[in-house]
């Protein structure tokens, strides 16, 4: 049976992937579908988080050994967890099948103003200096999901939950920020297959970012022209079995 490891991003967790595993498992009726959280988010949120992108590789590979959860893996990883499927698969190409990456960015390839849109600083560093967790959550929704940027409010009452339960702290939260910040990629493409997802609506990260790394590392893109920057949010049936078809 396959292992999928499906990593999120910056201040998210498991449960953010809402129907998604679901929808995967039917996709690919082989694999296990495995949802980690990364420290200081979820389950882990009393643990700092790691400043280094490499180190969130080390703590995931140790954790997944300990869960006698052995490689090789396959790889799907949104945004921040983008750049740790790459690096793991960079340090441990033998420990990786394959990688899906969804509207990531990292550098050398997308320049700071596309990897993180400069109309949102303002917005972002104020909710998360001094806004409550209801207008945190709401600005995240409105920025990561097209299909409910005008508000969703049984979503946005799940996702104040999952804050409320395990709450990211502000120190995580820039910790999380700087590692993503600071990161670069390797100097070559991975060595396994990679696909590149994105949706041409996103508002946090230019689409642009995934069709440049494309472009560089000569991998498959596929573009949904509808969906935001949570693409298994959006449109997580497509995303499915798109992954699926790739496969096969």
């Amino acid at each position: 049976m396959a292992s999928w490891i499906l990593l999120r991003g910056l201040m998210r967790e498991r449960r953010h992937w809402g129907n998604f595993p679901t929808q995967l498992a039917h996709a690919l009726p082989d694999a296990a579908i495995i949802t980690p959280d990364l420290p200081g988010n979820g389950q882990r949120h009393a643990m700092d988080s790691a400043t280094r992108v490499w180190e969130m590789v080390e703590f995931l590979r140790q954790d997944l050994q300990a869960q006698e959860l052995k490689p090789p893996y396959h790889m799907l990883a949104l945004s921040l967890g983008g750049m740790v499927a790459v690096e793991w698969a960079s340090r441990y190409p033998q420990e990786i099948v394959r990688c899906v990456l969804i509207n990531t960015s990292m550098r050398p390839y997308n320049p700071f103003y596309q990897r993180l849109r400069w109309q949102n600083y303002p917005a972002l560093l104020g909710q998360l200096l001094f806004g409550s967790k209801r207008s945190q959550e709401a600005l995240i929704l409105r920025l990561t999901s097209a299909r409910h940027a005008s508000g969703n409010a049984p979503l946005l009452a799940d996702w104040l939950s999952f804050q409320q339960q395990y709450p990211v702290s502000q120190k995580n939260a820039l910790r999380q920020l700087l590692s993503a910040a600071r990161y670069r990629a390797p100097a070559s493409r991975p060595a396994m297959p990679v696909l590149i997802m994105t949706g041409a609506q996103d508002q946090l990260v230019d689409h642009r970012c995934s069709q440049q790394l494309a472009r560089a590392w000569q991998a498959d893109c596929l573009i949904h022209r509808e969906a935001g920057h949570d693409l298994p949010l959006d449109q997580g049936e497509w995303v499915a079995q798109s992954v699926a078809r790739w496969v096969a």
